[in-house]
Order: structure tokens, then sequence, then C-alpha cells
């Protein structure tokens, strides 16, 4: 599992500079990101080399925050019809997908998701994964 800093913010400029400052200030590296806007308000989801650092620095310097564990899902070969694949399987254990980003690295055409979900109890998600290929 990973974690995953979501940051709740005005939407208005320089709010995600401050933001990506305080993590540069404190040598803390940004792995991944997106931003989801809510109107006056917008929500920033990272992923970061030390989460619980960044959650403790974010929250001292007055920034609302929670860090909660995702699933990082790796496909080690780009090929069209992986998400169906995944999506499938987590169907066949009756898994909700909550939440979901992902990207592909240009430079080895490996797949990289982080998924949030709502699982039953008796659903080993990692293995499940696994056992697809994942």
């Amino acid at each position: 599992m990973a974690k995953q800093l979501t940051i709740f913010m005005e939407n208005r400029p320089g709010r995600m500079k401050s933001i990506s400052d305080v993590l540069l200030e404190n040598n803390l590296n940004i792995w991944a990101f997106t931003i989801q806007d809510r109107g006056e308000f917008g929500l920033m989801k990272l992923i970061v080399d030390q989460p619980e650092k960044a959650h403790l620095i974010l929250q001292d310097r007055g920034f609302a925050c929670v860090l909660k564990e995702v699933l990082a899902v790796t496909a080690e070969n780009d090929q069209p019809g992986n998400l169906e694949k995944l999506t499938t399987a987590l169907l066949e254990q009756n898994v909700n997908i909550k939440d979901a980003y992902g990207f592909v690295s240009p430079k080895d055409r490996q797949g990289i998701c982080f998924m949030e979900f709502e699982n039953p109890d008796d659903v080993d998600l990692e293995a499940t994964i696994a056992a697809h290929g994942f």
C-alpha cells in the first residue's frame, strides 16, 4: 500500500505553489499528483517520498490535509486492455473503486495506477490484483 496525501485548498492563484514551496523547503519529492476542482475549493492529491513527514509539515503550516492508504498498482507492459483486465478482476470480487488516477512512464512504458476502494473485508486486494498479472 502507498500513502496518499490529500490537501484541501482554496481554488485561487498561488495556492498550489505555496504547497510545492513547503515541500521543496523540506526536501520532499513529489512522485505523482492530481488536482480536482470543487468550485471555490479544490483537492490536491499527492504521492510523495516521505508521506508522514509531508503530512506533519503541511499541517504545521496550516494546510488542511489527510493521509490515507491507497493501492499502487503497476502494469509492467503498457498495452490495450490493462484497465479492463484490472477492473474485471476487482468486479469479480465485488470491489468498488472509489477513486483512481494513473499514468504510463514514457521511459519504460510501465503503467502505474493509485486506487482507493470500498473493499469487502474478506477480499485480499493485493492477492487479487497479483493473480491477474499486476
